[in-house]
């Protein structure tokens, strides 16, 4: 088996020996799993752009394309155009809405893809930003979706986070934006974590007051809403939360450090999952939900509980950096060709922590081609002066 010396601490270089892949028994597609579960999937750039990356977006269209198809093939949704894919943070609405219209087309053309698209407020300039001219904003991207006949996920704005005073006006906002919605939405509350300029979402800076006012919001809306999904890292909140949902609304965990947990359920309450982390363990995940549909709970924590050290590395603060390790595990798997992205990100996490996404990725198995993934990381290596 290939061998490589990766980096660690205290400037060392670590003989590693790549293992075996792992094979999975996976789900696919059409069948029905004991939770829904859409991967928020990340988008491929065009590195023979003639731009400038860290201002201009150049997307490869039909390699994003073929990574939705991938997901689809182990039974997963597709949450579209979400943070993952770099929404406001290198992925332009002009882009967004290309890559929705091109993913809504092919799943139509597969009867069991299932996919939402994220809807947000990312193209009102930032001196723009009032309540009227947000929920305009909402509206004009709701608007796009619904007319593709997409079901849709609303983000959170931080055009909203900063305008706002009040939970009332997060709830005057939320009201005119669903009453827009021909089909019952997912709400996505980012947590601060992901996206400092989210701080204070729902009206307060405290998260268990903050998750009051959200639920006056789902319970006033209940019927506009199917689920919500929530990223704030901690899991009593959402255990606190689902229990006091409406009965109607479904919670989406998108905890990237506890997801085993939360959605194998607590025995009364479940989660559903809407996770970045999906992207890279798709087909960990895949079997993963296959197992705890067919055999239970023990069988799918044995083979998720696994991935989660990976998903804290990948997500480890400042966390909005996560995507650097999705993109890299995606490049390493062989399902793009190079390790570019849009803004440049490929620079945001330094070499060591990259060395460990990558021993992490193969100690799971996730590498269909061993030798390949070990050549690909020599070459990334090579980039930060680090020779074999």
């Amino acid at each position: 088996m290939t061998s490589i010396r990766l980096p660690v601490p205290e400037r060392q270089l670590e003989l590693f020996t790549m293992p075996r892949p792992q094979h999975y028994d996976t789900a696919r597609p059409g069948d029905t799993l004991a939770r829904r579960v859409l991967a928020a999937a990340h988008v491929v750039a065009d590195p023979l752009a003639d731009n400038s990356p860290w201002t201009e977006t150049a997307v490869d269209f039909d390699a994003t394309l073929r990574f939705r198809e991938h997901l689809w093939s182990l039974g997963l949704g597709v949450a579209e155009v979400m943070d993952t894919a770099q929404r406001g943070m290198g992925l332009s609405w002009a882009d967004a809405k290309v890559i929705a219209a091109h993913s809504l087309k092919a799943a139509r053309g597969r009867p069991d893809a299932v996919i939402y698209v994220g809807v947000g407020t990312d193209h009102l300039p930032p001196t723009e930003a009032t309540l009227d001219t947000i929920t305009r904003a909402y509206l004009e991207q709701i608007d796009t979706i619904q007319s593709l006949d997409g079901r849709m996920i609303v983000m959170a704005s931080r055009a909203l986070a900063r305008s706002a005073t009040s939970p009332r006006d997060f709830a005057d906002v939320y009201r005119r934006i669903l009453g827009a919605a021909d089909k019952p939405v997912i709400l996505h509350w980012l947590g601060p974590m992901f996206d400092p300029a989210l701080d204070g979402y729902w009206g307060s800076k405290s998260l268990s007051s903050a998750m009051d006012h959200c639920l006056d919001v789902l319970a006033e809306n209940a019927a506009k809403i199917e689920g919500i999904k929530i990223s704030l890292l901690d899991k009593q909140l959402e255990i606190d939360m689902r229990r006091r949902l409406p009965a109607n609304v479904r919670m989406y965990t998108g905890d990237d450090y506890n997801y085993p947990e939360l959605i194998a359920g607590d025995g009364g309450h479940t989660s559903d999952a809407l996770l970045g982390i999906f992207d890279p363990i798709a087909p960990v995940a895949s079997a993963a939900l296959k197992a705890l549909t067919r055999s239970g709970e023990s069988e799918f924590r044995r083979l998720l509980d696994p991935t989660v050290a990976m998903s804290r590395e990948i997500f480890k603060a400042p966390t909005w950096f996560y995507k650097t390790g999705v993109v890299l595990i995606a490049y390493l798997a062989g399902h793009q060709n190079h390790f570019a992205m849009l803004g440049g990100q490929q620079s945001a996490r330094p070499v060591i922590h990259l060395a460990r996404v990558f021993r992490l990725g193969a100690e799971l198995g996730l590498y269909p081609d061993p030798d390949m993934a070990a050549h690909r990381f020599v070459r990334v290596l090579a980039v930060h002066g680090i020779e074999q």
